[in-house]
């Protein structure tokens, strides 16, 4: 009976998705392991080139077998594999990535080049294959900007052996890796005297995810598991302070120049210590104290595990990682520049430029006769929250000054204490206000999402990727956690 619960569940999850009812048969095509495909991707603003770098056999093919053909039409690439004699497209995934991010820089529109190490995971072909990425334009199609044959038989192709010092744990495992969604934790920066901590740490982040819905009334279709390659170092580099830590995973504050950023550049390590457990997605767990993170679709996401904030961090940039959910604040400072435009509508299910035709993607949800946009007292809302900002700002660089010119330590912990209850005092004076509107939890269309103030616009007037705090996601942010999900979860699993 469990089964058939379970079988019926995941087929409603796919056609609710939109899913094609065609798709290629997993089995004429592929055999149950891993294909891993790591190359360069270097190029600024106007440019970009791929270059293959190394090819690796790895264990069980651990994603879906159903949905092989991605038809969410999220991020700002694709990953295909063709059959090398007739051209089929046998598989594809969209997916985000750190050189995507780069180019919508103030630097990379000046031409500034920079490489960034990427990787794409596959089912294992059994027959000669084309892989082939395509990026984005402008007018957000799709265009093939790299293509390869790939030999399954190849002598190049690398089966190494695990290292031997890696550490897995079974956080949340509910069964066989096939059919379910595979998150891999990866502990950053705990070294060997702290693997109690990193065991106790991701069963706590296991359960506040699968506390959290959609995930806890899909709790039973994810595994979680820990992975750690112990650091020689606790902790992560903080650049802008001072910091530098030797770490397995290269974790740093400060990427792509916010200060806030918490991203790796290094893809091959934590690729290698990943490839230890069977994995979908990949989260970094940092070691620290420090408020920040990072998330980028179908890479990874980052956060800490200690500050006051890691619980929401965590869950806001699985939202990234796995959904491809979009930030919806739009006044915290960023990196980028023009990262969505106003003329074409952006795949992200939690926001919308109202294009072709005036109406969001969340239409379906929408009271009747709901107006279009939604009337809230934004002026409000903006007064406080640049306030907020630029106390914000000046902490930050006060501290950072601080730990740069080697200040006592107690004069720090003050200046980030200052920091920590500023965050947590305003935050609980937004909640209170937002409370007061008379507006949460009430669908519309409420302008300023995805870093822009006008002209973009979200479904709620908060939620968890608008402000911090462990709170709900909005209707259209669960839709479109389920259609991700629904592409892992094979009718017919355990």
């Amino acid at each position: 009976m469990i089964r058939s619960i379970l079988i019926f569940a995941a087929a409603a999850l796919a056609a609710g998705a939109g899913l094609a009812a065609e798709q290629p048969v997993f089995a004429d095509h592929f055999v149950d392991a891993t294909l891993r495909i790591d190359y360069d991707h270097t190029g600024a603003a106007g440019e970009e080139i791929v270059a293959l770098d190394r090819l690796y056999r790895e264990d069980v093919w651990s994603g879906g077998r159903t949905v092989l053909i991605d038809e969410l039409d999220l991020g700002r690439y694709e990953a295909r594999i063709h059959d090398a004699g007739t051209g089929e497209l046998l598989w594809s995934r969209g997916f985000d990535s750190y050189f995507g991010e780069w180019r919508t820089t103030g630097p990379a529109a000046a031409g500034v080049r920079r490489t960034y190490h990427e990787t794409v995971r596959a089912p294992f072909p059994k027959a000669p294959v084309d892989f082939a990425l395509a990026a984005r334009g402008g007018d957000g199609e799709l265009s093939e900007v790299f293509r390869t044959r790939i030999d399954p038989g190849s002598w190049e192709i690398r089966i190494e052996p695990k290292p031997a010092d890696v550490i897995v744990v079974e956080a949340a495992v509910h069964g066989d890796p096939r059919g379910r969604v595979d998150v891999a934790i990866l502990g950053e920066g705990y070294t060997s005297a702290e693997i109690e901590k990193f065991r106790a740490d991701v069963k706590r982040f296991a359960g506040v995810l699968l506390g959290r819905e959609p995930f806890a009334s899909l709790s039973d279709r994810f595994n979680i598991w820990g992975v750690l390659k112990p650091s020689q170092q606790s902790g992560c580099d903080e650049p802008s302070r001072g910091v530098h830590r030797n770490t397995a995973l290269g974790c740093t504050f400060d990427s792509l120049g916010s200060e806030r950023y918490l991203l790796t550049e290094d893809n091959r390590a934590i690729r290698d210590a990943a490839g230890c457990a069977p994995y979908d997605v990949l989260s970094v767990m940092v070691n620290h104290e420090r408020y920040g993170g990072g998330g980028i679709y179908n890479l990874f996401n980052v956060f800490t595990s200690d500050n006051q904030w890691s619980d929401y961090v965590f869950v806001h940039e699985f939202g990234h990682g796995f959904a491809g959910l979009a930030d919806e604040y739009y006044s915290s400072s960023t990196a980028y520049t023009d990262f969505y435009s106003r003329d074409v509508e952006p795949g992200e299910r939690n926001i919308t430029v109202l294009q072709p035709d005036g109406r969001p993607k969340w239409d379906d949800l929408l009271p009747a006769g709901a107006p279009i946009p939604t009337p809230w007292p934004k002026a409000g809302y903006d007064a406080m929250d640049a306030e907020y900002q630029v106390r914000r700002g000046e902490i930050n660089d006060r501290i950072a000054g601080l730990m740069r010119g080697g200040a006592d330590a107690a004069e720090v912990e003050a200046a980030k204490a200052e920091g920590e209850e500023l965050s947590r005092s305003h935050q609980r004076k937004m909640d209170e206000w937002f409370a007061r509107t008379g507006l949460l939890g009430k669908v519309g269309v409420y302008e300023g999402a995805g870093y822009c103030a006008q002209g973009m616009y979200r479904s709620e007037l908060d939620c968890i990727m608008f402000s911090k705090g462990l709170k709900p996601f909005c209707g259209a942010c669960r839709r479109g956690i389920r259609e991700v999900a629904a592409q892992y979860m094979d009718p017919g699993g355990d």
